[in-house]
């Protein structure tokens, strides 16, 4: 008798999971597959992502390496950073939009370089150190003829005393005070960093030679 009753039960078994897959087979063969075109997109994303990182790189390393030539024409080279950085992911475009800012900023193109480190301070895809890079330069590039309250709006996040520029913004906020004429609240900035030791050598020596030439 136990051996009919285990083979009920097992029929049972058997013809329960043959109407549960009657009845909600179809439902799962479905979610299987979306889980699998999922899958393949992401992998195909992913791929994606790879190859265009690696042409950035080629084309950025390319670059790089005809503007260190000798005789090199810098402002053709910023075009084409500015050209890698219009076609390339997140990371390179970064980097090829600072590098292009620079060049521009060496030939005379000011008002282009200031728009590019623009783009990068407020590119939230980009690198939080980068952006405040970027911040700092523009900074320094508009401290002859920028709006002084402008400046400082933009330069005092980056003197907060985690920052990776604190240093160097302190240093701007310092000039910045000079142009305002308040030579007092320059000569505070300078003789603070003269005396951080922790603020490396060459900011230390320039805020010292600064602080004493303001004393006069």
């Amino acid at each position: 008798m136990p051996d009919i009753f285990d083979e009920v039960e097992e029929d049972l078994r058997a013809e329960r999971a043959r109407q549960i897959w009657l009845r909600y087979g179809g439902i799962l063969v479905a979610l299987l597959a979306v889980a699998l075109l999922a899958l393949a997109g992401w992998q195909a994303w992913r791929w994606q992502q790879n190859r265009l990182a690696m042409r950035a790189a080629e084309a950025y390393l390319a670059v790089h390496n005809a503007t260190e030539a000798e005789g090199a024409d810098l402002k053709a080279m910023a075009d084409r950073f500015v050209q890698i950085g219009n076609d390339s992911p997140a990371g390179y475009r970064t980097l090829a939009r600072l590098r292009a800012a620079a060049l521009k900023a060496e030939v005379g193109e000011r008002e282009a370089a200031l728009a590019l480190y623009d783009q990068v301070a407020h590119d939230s895809a980009a690198d939080p150190l980068y952006r405040e890079l970027a911040t700092l330069m523009w900074v320094l590039r508009s401290l002859d003829t920028g709006d002084p309250a402008q400046l400082a709006l933009r330069l005092a996040p980056l003197a907060r005393p985690d920052g990776p520029w604190r240093y160097s913004a302190q240093e701007l906020a310092g000039l910045l005070a000079l142009r305002r004429g308040d030579k007092d609240a320059a000569r505070r900035s300078f003789q603070a960093l003269a005396q951080d030791v922790t603020a490396p050598q060459g900011i230390r020596s320039r805020a010292q030679r600064l602080a004493a030439e303001i004393e006069g």
